[in-house]
Parts: structure tokens; sequence; C-alpha cells
């Protein structure tokens, strides 16, 4: 597997980008890309439908209106299943590979386990992935490759937002699927807020988000079952003035979950997602994210 050779024809992630920035905020969408190399397809024990089902689709839609709202949005076009950069940069699962795993590779999370690590193992519902072992070196390949680059990537829009206002906000979008085994869908939040219970992002950004969202009429929860990933976990500094706050949706509020079509509640999500936006970035600031020294002080 060649990962420098698989992303020639488009580039791997983007940034879409406001004329001009007028917020401090950065969103977020790792999980949304589409582009499956072809090598990987064929390594793959999965037909091209299966392959699909870690993905965030359509997610990177949903929000983009945050770009014409003035806003910079980052997106990925590989694949979650091929490369997932809501990880520590080497949790790998060495049960996966051929050759030694480096010293320094976190082989015992509970991610790891789970066989959700950098490199995925498997998918939802926990359905292998690889037909065989992958060479230890097409993994490190890919976070060299890939992860290395659209981490830099995030850090230098946080960093060029911070400069700017004094603070920075990023929020993360994903999605979720509307059951899992053994959960009733009918309990089912319709949003899912994460803030690492409240250290990575400032009460009153994670309230107001709620907060509005409920006023849509969703059904939201704080924390459970997702308080954020790596992501959140990574960048959330309130104290430093770095504000970070996990999104997810119920997927079958836009989409239907087994073709992965968009179905005709996606319009309607999107314009609602429209005003939560704006909602969001009309807040003022010392209201969402209180200034570093003011923070640190309370």
């Amino acid at each position: 597997m060649r990962v420098v050779t698989d992303f020639l024809s488009e580039p791997p992630f983007e940034i879409l980008s406001p004329v001009e920035q007028t917020h401090p905020f950065v969103f977020n969408s790792p999980h949304s890309g589409t582009a499956y190399p072809e090598d990987f397809l064929a390594a793959s024990r999965l037909d091209r439908r299966r392959i699909r089902l870690s993905e965030d689709a359509h997610v990177d839609k949903l929000f983009m209106h945050v770009v014409t709202a003035g806003v910079p949005l980052l997106r990925a076009h590989f694949p979650r299943a091929y490369l997932d950069v809501n990880r520590e940069p080497y949790e790998l699962d060495p049960r996966m590979f051929d050759g030694r795993l480096p010293a320094f590779a976190n082989v015992r999370s509970i991610r790891v386990a789970g066989g959700l690590g950098t490199v995925p193992r498997v998918i939802s519902e926990s359905e292998e992935i690889y037909a065989g072992p992958m060479p230890i070196e097409a993994a490190l390949d890919r976070i060299e490759t890939l992860y290395k680059p659209y981490h830099a990537a995030l850090t230098r829009l946080l960093a060029q937002t911070h400069v700017r206002f004094g603070r920075a906000v990023l929020i993360d979008c994903h999605s979720m699927p509307s059951s899992v085994r053994g959960q009733d869908a009918k309990g089912r939040s319709d949003f899912v807020l994460g803030d690492r219970h409240g250290t990575s992002a400032s009460r009153a950004l994670t309230d107001h988000a709620a907060g509005a969202l409920t006023a849509l009429g969703y059904k939201v929860a704080i924390n459970r079952p997702y308080a954020g990933g790596f992501i959140t976990e990574h960048y959330g500094r309130p104290a430093k003035g770095l504000h970070a706050l996990q999104i997810e949706i119920n997927r079958s509020l836009y989409m239907d979950e087994r073709t992965l079509d968009p179905h005709s509640g996606f319009v309607r999500l999107t314009a609602e997602l429209a005003d939560f936006i704006d909602g969001l970035l009309r807040l003022p600031l010392e209201v969402v994210c209180p200034s570093p020294g003011r923070f640190a002080a309370e």
C-alpha cells in the first residue's frame, strides 16, 4: 500500500475558507471522507457498501453554512476506516500487522482493544476490515503522510484564530448510528454534545449549544454516551483560551442508514443547523469563551 500515491488525483483533506474569517470558530469534519483507495479496498474483506458504515456520511455538507458565515471548515477526504485522526497518532493494534510496532505505540488503550485505533481493525458492529495482516510500514506511512499533515493543518487554523481573536473555539462534527446493538433506538438522542465533562470547553458554550438545539425541538444529551475523542481532548484548553466541543448527530435525522443516501430530512436539518450556527456565532465572546485570564481566576 503506497499512501503517497493514493491521493494524487484529489487532496487527502481540504480547508474550506471564507473570504474573511469573522468569528473565532473553526469547524472540523474528520470522518466524512469518501475517497477509498483501490488497494485498500482490495485488501479489505468487506464490500464497498459495508466498509462505508463507519463514515460520518454527509456531515461536512450539513455544516457547510459555516464557510459563508465567516468560519473555516476542515474536512477529510480519506475515510475513517482507512485512518482515524480522532485517535492518538500511534494507537495501534499489534494483532493487525506484520512487523514490529514502534516502542512508543499505544497498544493498550480501550480504543485499540475495541479495534478502533488510528488504523482501525473493525468498522461498526465489530466487522473485521482486512482479509489478512497489514505490513506495519503501511500503517506508519498513513500516519506520516495523512495523520500528521491533517493535525498540522488543524493546529495552524486554531493558532491563527487564537492570534486574531484572542481565543479559538473548535467545533468537532460527527454523526452516530440511530441505534446500537442492545439499545432501544427510541431512547437515542438527536444530538450528543461532548466537552470531556467540562474540561475541553467552557460550560457556557456547551449549555448554549444544548439550549439552542433543544429550542429547535431536538433531544440533546451532554457527554453521554460520547464525551469527545482525541481531538476534543487534545485541543481543548479553556484556561489558554482554546475551547473544543464535539457534536454528534443522529444519522436517522438526515439519511437512510442502510443506503447512506440523504432523505427528506436532510434539507430541513441543514437549514436548522444554519440557524443554530448563526446563533452560536452571534454570542458575545466573553459569554461562550471567557478570556484566559478571567477563566483562570474564577
